[in-house]
């Protein structure tokens, strides 16, 4: 199999902006499209990583699921807009994991700088009551967590993330019984 094929074609199924849903076999179909290798006209390699960032004063702003699927559209929609592969992705109430390819030319600095800049610009164009908590302008702590994922735990990782979601969702059913969600 051609390598330059094979990174185009892995190039269109990580630029999507929603990976399709598939149940079991989604997982086996992603762990083996994160294995291979992407390969440019001089290099093949992998640049797969674990990013975790929050708002700053790690308020709650993503409690209610409006939030939290205008932040999930935005994320997605930035690391589309620069050729950033969200493999997985998991909005927190106080929090953001996500797992992504990114190209071999883009360092881990620029790609949060991208996802976090661009991001913010455009949850408190979306929701301009986000100005009311962050009048300063400034949405996300300037603090982040990145790790490099390699064959061996990418399926540990996409495993965790994706168990942050499930985690939280059953902890949301509990948390406030009688309450309004905001």
């Amino acid at each position: 199999m051609n390598r330059v094929i094979l990174f185009s074609r892995m190039r269109f199924t990580l630029g999507q902006a929603r990976p399709p849903s598939g149940g079991c076999h989604e997982n086996l179909s992603r762990s083996k499209q994160i294995m291979e290798l992407v390969s440019g006209s001089h290099s093949i390699g992998q640049n797969l990583y674990h990013f975790e960032w929050c708002p700053k004063y790690r308020y709650n702003m993503f409690r209610g699921k409006k939030n939290k699927k205008l932040c999930e559209d935005i994320l997605h929609e930035v690391a589309e807009r620069h050729n950033i592969g969200m493999i997985e992705l998991s909005v927190m109430p106080d929090h953001i994991h996500t797992v992504v390819q990114l190209p071999p030319t883009m360092s881990v600095s620029k790609a949060l700088h991208l996802l976090k800049g661009a991001s913010s610009y455009e949850l408190f164009r979306r929701q301009p009551l986000f100005r009311y908590r962050y009048a300063r302008g400034s949405f996300w702590s300037p603090g982040k967590f990145y790790r490099s994922v390699g064959d061996a735990d990418a399926t540990t990782v996409l495993e965790y993330v994706k168990n942050q979601r499930l985690q939280q969702a059953s902890i949301d059913e509990f948390s406030n019984p009688g309450l309004p969600n905001p």
